[in-house]
């Protein structure tokens, strides 16, 4: 048994037993191996080629790359293991594969120098081989090395033959993990690029979204869709501060239904609680056994990172990723991408949140512009006209026309259309003056919501005519049982056959007021048209 230096220079064993020579006619499958190594970069993909040509060249039964942690904080140990020569049987009977936390695997982690073995299982190292792993005795392991980081261990067993590893099967195998650490550090830098590709077109889209024009709900759910996929994670969740100080879950994207998420709320004074409100962000390893994690959702997750949504210092939310247990954690590349789409996500919601207080802005102006036309032209035109009109029939009746009753009726209708058309208009500007989406609060806007309901039944708009001082007049009980009585005498309208109009007027006098809905719907007698009246004394 030998153990070896990282470079050194290659000897040989005094017994002899070690085969120094040169074996020329392996030195061009080295070659073309070299060569292969580095034609591929998707990093998977090399890894396997990697451990398949080791395997090949030097002649071994079995091969193993492990990938070490590079997070070394939480202890040095392998995240990935790729193998060869293990037939799909032999490794369905291997219960567990190994972490590299024991054993020789482990001892290679730690001190990262050659290790040449004729017999693993009397190496005092060796914790030994699990249930229905291969027999195994010959053993060579070799660390490779991306620039000056240790990416993972190269591993053969078993040499063809019966015979041990050679020194010259250490010198092939530490020139092909020289090469195999060029072409994995290649790969990495692809794969990342590839990644914050990924994140920033992700990131762009989601602005894109955003600026769009949907409402909140749907802005944050487009936030936590798209960051699921792009960070391969179980579930997307949005949460949002509370008024009692605490988060809750206002939006989760998963592959299942995720009723269960939505309402779930992060106490006030958690620890994790705090590093956000702090803006930092938390990264944990398992979501079901950290002390932090408190909700009762954290037991169906692993590894998981909560990122804290703010803009100009301002928290907005937090965007978490969990991923399903024992799923693989984030590495520093997920992170780092990650908080950058949480930062720019933040920001446009910020912006998509103001152009909605923007668009909201003038639609206001626009209706109060409206209103005020209505006011200023149409409304005096047909007041000046109506005026006319009252005053032609008074000259038309002094000077006895009024004998003509085609004309004095003619005149009087006019009259009376006008006013009832004057009435209207008031009625639509009062209407344009009132905040979409709000609650209205005066008894006008209480009228006009309960027609406006009972027109999506109807089928139709019911006509609506106010008279007098109704929002000074009316006091708030009085107020409650007018809309009450307007809800039953708009509902039996509803209910009578062949409805196709409705009229609605209130008429407020400082001694009363008094609701009047009309309808030409037919009766139970076959007659059309109902009136019903409502009065109530000031």
């Amino acid at each position: 048994m030998t153990q070896h230096e990282p470079d050194p220079t290659p000897t040989h064993d005094s017994g002899g037993s070690r085969d120094a020579s040169p074996e020329a006619p392996r030195l061009p499958v080295l070659l073309e191996a070299v060569l292969s190594v580095g034609t591929d970069l998707e990093l998977r993909s090399t890894l396997q080629h990697i451990v398949d040509s080791a395997t090949e060249v030097c002649g071994a039964r079995y091969g193993a790359l492990g990938v070490v942690d590079p997070d070394r904080t939480r202890g040095s140990k392998l995240t990935d293991l790729f193998t060869s020569g293990l037939t799909e049987e032999q490794a369905a009977r291997i219960p567990k594969r190994p972490d590299g936390r024991t054993g020789l695997l482990g001892a290679l982690i730690h001190d990262p120098r050659p290790l040449l073995l004729d017999d693993l299982t009397t190496d005092p190292r060796s914790a030994g081989l699990p249930p229905g792993h291969p027999p195994m005795r010959t053993f060579l392991g070799v660390p490779i090395r991306v620039h000056t980081e240790i990416f993972g261990n190269l591993y053969l067993a078993e040499k063809r033959g019966g015979g041990p590893f050679t020194e010259d099967d250490l010198a092939l195998v530490r020139v092909l993990a020289s090469q195999a650490g060029i072409a994995i550090g290649n790969a990495r830098l692809y794969e990342t690029a590839r990644r914050r590709e990924r994140w920033i077109e992700g990131a762009a889209a989601v602005t894109t979204t955003l600026l769009a024009g949907r409402p909140a709900a749907d802005a944050l759910m487009c936030v936590a869709d798209r960051a699921r996929v792009l960070a391969d994670a179980a579930a997307g969740v949005v949460l949002q501060p509370t008024p009692e100080g605490g988060m809750e879950i206002v939006a989760a994207s998963t592959h299942d239904d995720p009723g269960d998420l939505v309402g779930t709320t992060i106490a006030p004074g958690s620890p994790v609680l705090e590093q956000l409100l702090g803006g930092e962000p938390v990264f944990i390893d398992d979501s079901a056994t950290d002390p932090r994690m408190t909700t009762h959702v954290r037991k169906r997750f692993g590894p998981s990172m909560m990122l804290p949504l703010q803009s100009g210092g301002q928290l907005i939310g937090t965007l978490a990723l969990p991923r399903h247990r024992g799923g693989e954690p984030y590495d520093a590349v997920d992170r780092l991408l990650a908080s950058q789409f949480a930062s720019q996500a933040a920001l446009a919601l910020v912006l998509a949140d103001a152009q909605h207080d923007r668009e909201q802005l003038a639609v206001y102006e626009d209706r109060d512009r409206i209103a005020r036309d209505l006011h200023d032209l149409v409304v005096q035109r047909l007041f000046a006209t109506e005026m006319m009109l009252d005053a032609t029939r008074r000259r038309s009746a002094a000077a006895g026309v009024e004998d003509t009753p085609t004309v004095g009726d003619q005149l009087s209708l006019a009259v009376d259309e006008l006013d009832s058309t004057i009435q209207e208009v008031r009625t639509a500007i009062f209407a344009l003056q009132q905040p979409p989406g709000d609650a209205p609060t005066t008894v006008r806007g209480r009228v006009l919501r309960e027609t406006s309901g009972a027109g999506v039944l109807l089928g139709f708009q019911p006509s609506v005519t106010f008279a007098g001082a109704v929002d000074a007049l009316l006091p708030d009980d009085v107020a409650a049982e007018l809309i009450g009585a307007l809800r039953g005498a708009l509902a039996a309208a509803h209910r009578r056959p062949e409805v196709g109009a409705v009229d609605v007027e209130v008429d407020a006098r400082p001694e009363g007021v008094r609701l009047t809905v009309t309808d030409d719907g037919r009766t139970p007698e076959g007659t059309r048209g109902t009136t019903v009246t409502w009065e109530s004394s000031l």
